[in-house]
């Protein structure tokens, strides 16, 4: 994906999983540097090329990769487990390789190859505390002060996970943004809604904190497995059935591992007059 003829433009790539979409950029060996003003542009489903995070690909030392997250909305993401798990893929394709370690705001992360074409990756133990989340201030995570008593999580980022009847009955574009403002959470939250299929089989829908609605989250999934084996709903191994598709997530000693599948849908270039009308 390296940039051949200038005058081109800026490489990128269109990526999603289970329809959680992304764009991808490569900045080793770029001179152009991603920006918040670049984030919101290339965010605009309308005049860029849309996506709900933006991942941006750069050399580091300790680990075979590092990572950086952008919201549509320019803000930064500390995780963004689908976007971890696609460049986890492209990458280990592109070096023959079936592991690979990356570095992201939420630390060093591993990442497998799972065999039939889905991708593993460790985003790392689950943040309990209040002050981790965080929160505004001290309460037990397990049940906050909020009508449904949902269950706080950090998994790099803040996640109030409510346990409901019929997760597809909730008017998700009103109930979202009503709590991702909560006062309890000083830096936003994302907010999921939930409820036992079966046994280690939830039903989840997602509200991104910065981007609304959409069809699957990694870290979202992560966060819901780890509350309802907190409050005893299934166990440590669980399977999500999102909006956009199946994914399995493991929560071990070492960290939640989450495992789906991922799709590199098309390549491309952001025009020279794009980038020059920033």
């Amino acid at each position: 994906m390296q940039l051949a003829d200038a005058s081109l433009g800026l490489p990128f790539m269109k990526m999603h999983g289970l329809g959680n979409d992304f764009v991808v950029i490569d900045q080793r060996g770029n001179d152009t540097r991603v920006s918040a003003t670049l984030a919101r542009a290339l965010g605009d489903r309308h005049r860029g090329v849309g996506f709900d995070q933006l991942a941006v690909l750069d050399d580091v030392a300790d680990a075979d990769i590092g990572l950086t997250f952008f919201n549509s909305d320019g803000s930064m993401a500390g995780a963004c487990g689908n976007a971890t798990r696609c460049v986890a893929r492209f990458e280990m394709a592109r070096r023959g390789i079936t592991s690979l370690k990356l570095k992201t705001e939420r630390g060093l992360l591993q990442a497998e190859d799972a065999g039939d074409g889905l991708t593993r990756v460790n985003m790392g133990a689950p943040l309990l505390d209040w002050a981790d989340v965080p929160l505004a201030r001290e309460m037990d995570t397990l049940e906050l002060p909020i009508d449904g008593k949902p269950t706080a999580t950090g998994m790099g980022n803040p996640h109030c996970t409510f346990f409901v009847e019929d997760a597809d009955a909730v008017d998700l574009a009103t109930f979202g943004p009503a709590h991702e403002h909560h006062a309890l959470f000083p830096e936003r939250t994302n907010v999921q809604v939930a409820h036992l299929v079966g046994k280690n089989h939830l039903r989840m829908r997602v509200w991104e904190r910065a981007v609304g609605v959409t069809l699957a989250s990694g870290s979202s999934s992560c966060a819901t497995a780890v509350a309802a084996a907190r409050r005893g709903l299934t166990g440590r191994q669980v399977r999500i059935d999102l909006d956009g598709g199946r994914i399995d997530i493991d929560w071990r000693e070492d960290g939640v591992w989450m495992t789906g599948p991922t799709a590199h849908v098309f390549s491309g270039h952001l025009t020279p007059e794009f980038l020059a009308a920033l």
